[in-house]
Parts: structure tokens; sequence; C-alpha cells
């Protein structure tokens, strides 16, 4: 009954999924590399293992987690070479990436702007059941 109730609802107001956020990516939720994905797109020449490591707070073997993900994804690059003879890895946001990250931060801003809309007291454009 609740579920036929519901139902009915979502049909008089055309709101159906209106709080699903699909566009919250998963990959990018995380805290951890949300961090990483906002130091590197604010860095478009991208960031020194050590740079990121201490932008984000984190440790070698959480940022490689991390990272390993981001890039499995097609959200970062590693670029492995060299500095004054000694070996350094450039992480960079990719162009999907940053495509990514951009809309994340869309659907972000409208659960801002609906969780702001509730708190004021400004009705939403739906019926409550």
């Amino acid at each position: 009954m609740a579920l036929k109730k519901r139902s009915e609802q979502e049909a008089r107001t055309g709101e159906d999924g209106r709080f699903a956020y699909e566009g919250l990516d998963r990959v990018i939720h995380e805290r951890a590399r949300l961090g990483v994905l906002t130091a590197l797109v604010t860095n478009r020449k991208g960031l020194t293992w050590n740079e990121l490591k201490t932008m984000c707070s984190l440790t070698d073997g959480n940022l490689s987690r991390h990272l390993g993900i981001l890039e499995g994804d097609g959200l970062v690059v590693q670029e492995k070479g060299e500095s004054g003879n000694r070996p350094q890895t450039v992480v960079k946001v990719t162009p999907e990436g940053k495509k990514r990250y951009v809309s994340y931060l869309k659907t972000l801003e409208q659960v801002v702007k609906d969780a702001a809309a509730e708190a004021t007291g400004r009705k939403l454009g739906f019926a409550r059941g």
C-alpha cells in the first residue's frame, strides 16, 4: 500500500526520482578522491606525488590506493619521469576526469540548493505526503 501511495504521489508531482542524485559519482564522492581531483583540477599542469600527498593529507599507501582507483576509471594519469636524476611521478587529471568532476559538482550544487530550499522553507515544487 505504501508503494502504491508513493507511486500516486510521484504521478501527481512528476518528481519520481527527484532526490536520487544519479550524478553523485561513487568514484569521485569518496572524500580522499574528491580532494585529489580538486587539487588536480586546480593545478592544470599536474602535481608531484609528494605535493599531492601533502595537499590532501594522505599517506603513501592511501594515495596509492586512491590514485589506482581514479586511474583505473580513466580520471587521472601518472607520468613517471626524473627531476635532477631522481625519479618523480607527476599526476594529472584527464579530460574525461575533468568532465566527470564538473558534472559531479553540478549535481552536488543541486543537492545544496535542495537542502537550502528546505531549510529556508521555500517550496521545491512538489506535494508532500
